[in-house]
């Protein structure tokens, strides 16, 4: 996928999906609050040191509503900011920027918490030659956005679904009947040209067998980092490493120490939690 494509299909529908879901017939609040005509100037705030991710969907956002005079990006996706700096400026009706708010904070909220989550997991293991990657543990209908937010906090996209990269893992080796069948069943198949074969190994033994008929990306589930680290030595390059199962972020350097090529987490998107970012009104006179 493309990081920061945030002008894929996918994600327009994300936007109006999330703006129907909060608005439905109309903002009954702000409509009874706020005189129509009245123009107003907003700015969202960072609350705490984050890593940003999601302010380009403030565009979409007004897009969707109108009203909009001015709108000025101060930071994008992968940028480091402080609590009190200026994210994003709005100006236009103030109805349409009430309504706008909540939704707006939270994609920003929740992409930026996934960002600043994954900038300590890629931080942890700088220096080692491992990189961090993520998963398919993301919220359904929000893959594409989330896996945006890893990659500006630094990780690696690994595969977008189902669709784009094969990863064999335990259930899929019981069906197939062992390591061997299930490589040959996949190479069998008629990859589309490029698609590398990764594959779960739980034992020494799968681990040979996997060598044996050429797998090229290895995936090591829920090892300690002294049997990682036994197990690399003995795969002597001859295969891509990742490992997986309980990277939890205080161990995380102890993994990447051992040798592997890469460390996925699944944490990163179904653990982060959303960072504070608040949105300002002032109203003109």
């Amino acid at each position: 996928m493309t990081n920061f494509d945030f002008g894929h299909p996918e994600i327009l529908d994300a936007v109006r999906r999330a703006l129907a879901e909060d608005i439905g017939g109309g903002d009954l609040t702000t409509n009874s609050t706020v005189a129509a005509g009245r123009h107003a100037t907003g700015r969202f705030h960072a609350r705490q040191d984050m890593i940003v991710a999601g302010v380009e969907l403030l565009p979409l956002i007004y897009a969707e509503l109108g009203g909009v005079d001015f709108l000025g990006l101060h930071v994008t996706s992968g940028d480091r900011a402080a609590d009190g700096d200026v994210l994003a400026t709005v100006r236009g009706q103030a109805r349409m920027l009430l309504t706008a708010e909540r939704v707006a904070l939270n994609f920003m909220q929740r992409l930026s918490g996934i960002a600043t989550y994954t900038r300590r997991h890629v931080e942890a293991v700088a220096g080692t030659g491992c990189r961090i990657l993520d998963t398919r543990k993301t919220t359904p209908g929000l893959r594409r956005l989330e896996k945006i937010a890893t990659a500006a906090g630094g990780a690696v996209n690994h595969r977008l679904g189902l669709f784009d990269a094969v990863l064999i893992k335990n259930n899929h080796i019981t069906a197939a009947g062992g390591v061997e069948q299930a490589i040959a069943a996949v190479r069998a198949a008629g990859l589309p040209p490029g698609v590398r074969i990764e594959i779960e190994v739980r034992t020494r033994g799968e681990l040979d067998e996997a060598l044996t008929f050429g797998a090229e990306h290895l995936l090591l589930d829920n090892l300690t980092p002294a049997e990682a680290a036994e197990w690399i030595r003995v795969i002597n390059k001859r295969a891509t490493v990742e490992l997986s199962g309980g990277m939890r972020l205080e161990k995380l350097r102890d993994y990447a120490l051992a040798g592997p090529d890469f460390i996925s987490v699944g944490a990163l998107t179904h653990s982060a939690v959303a960072v504070d970012i608040n949105f300002r009104l002032h109203l003109e006179a």
